[in-house]
């Protein structure tokens, strides 16, 4: 049986084919997010993006999609777009946290969390997702996050609470001075994205006094608030997105310390989503 599955976020989508578990092929388009996409627009990345890059889309018995935006009400509508485009195949949506799961979790019952330029977290039972912190978004929550991490980076870094070394360190890189930075955050879309980019400089100089113990507090801080009131500390806390993966050492000390046991951490969720689904469907 050949099987298409998607690991989809806002900006890429990544594609693998399976026939009987075995990997035939992996391809990549722009991102799938139907909060944020009409359509017409997912259509056109479809049929322009990703058929071109398939031998015979005819040919797959079943379409299995995780992807940011896929929220209950919205699962209907990515199934229908999928249909037009692989007539006669099993259709699946789901959204990139079940997504996510499954990849660190398999079919085990555990907390599942993705840390990236958001963040978010759920208690698995190994098929379903039973419960959610709602994460809130940066302004308001988002803790574990890369876009916090920037935000509360920049925090100290122009209240004086990391060395002044730093702040030239992070001015010559950046060309940017404290106005430059208010404009930035403040007067330009996409503040969460451009505060998550600067994750490459804080891990850059994750051994300057103050640093780690920023980053580790910022996890402290998730877990805290967002996986500590599933009220599981029994089950392993699995986590994907380039924040976890790129600052895990950090992440396991921020789980010993408040008392959780770190699993699986995966930069990209699709091994993990090619194993499970390849072993149980």
């Amino acid at each position: 049986m050949k099987r298409l599955i998607a690991d989809s976020g806002s900006t890429k989508t990544d594609w693998a084919l399976t026939d009987d578990g075995r990997l035939l092929a992996r391809v990549a388009t722009q991102g799938i997010n139907p909060v944020h996409q009409d359509g017409n627009t997912i259509a056109d990345v479809l049929r322009q993006e990703l058929l071109p890059q398939l031998d015979d889309q005819t040919a797959i018995d079943e379409v299995c999609f995780y992807g940011s935006g896929v929220r209950t009400d919205l699962e209907t509508l990515m199934v229908q777009l999928l249909e037009r485009h692989f007539p006669g195949a099993r259709i699946e949506a789901h959204s990139d946290l079940l997504g996510a799961a499954l990849a660190v979790c398999g079919r085990r019952e555990g907390v599942a969390c993705i840390l990236g330029t958001g963040a978010n977290s759920c208690l698995f039972d190994g098929r379903h997702i039973v419960s959610n912190t709602p994460p809130l978004g940066y302004v308001l929550g988002d803790e574990g996050s890369g876009a916090v991490l920037g935000r509360r980076f920049l925090n100290a870094l122009l209240r004086g609470r990391l060395p002044e070394t730093l702040r030239q360190a992070f001015a010559e890189e950046t060309g940017m001075d404290y106005g430059d930075i208010i404009a930035r955050v403040y007067r330009q879309p996409l503040a969460n994205r451009w505060l998550a980019s600067l994750s490459t400089f804080i891990h850059s100089h994750i051994d300057v006094e103050g640093v780690r113990e920023l980053v580790t507090e910022n996890f402290r801080d998730f877990l805290r608030l967002q996986v500590a009131p599933y009220g599981r500390r029994d089950l392993p806390v699995g986590a994907v997105g380039s924040i976890a993966w790129f600052y895990r050492d950090e992440l396991a000390q921020a789980a010993h310390t408040e008392g959780f046991v770190l699993g699986t951490v995966v930069r990209s969720p699709m091994d993990g989503l090619l194993k499970t689904l390849n072993e149980t469907k």
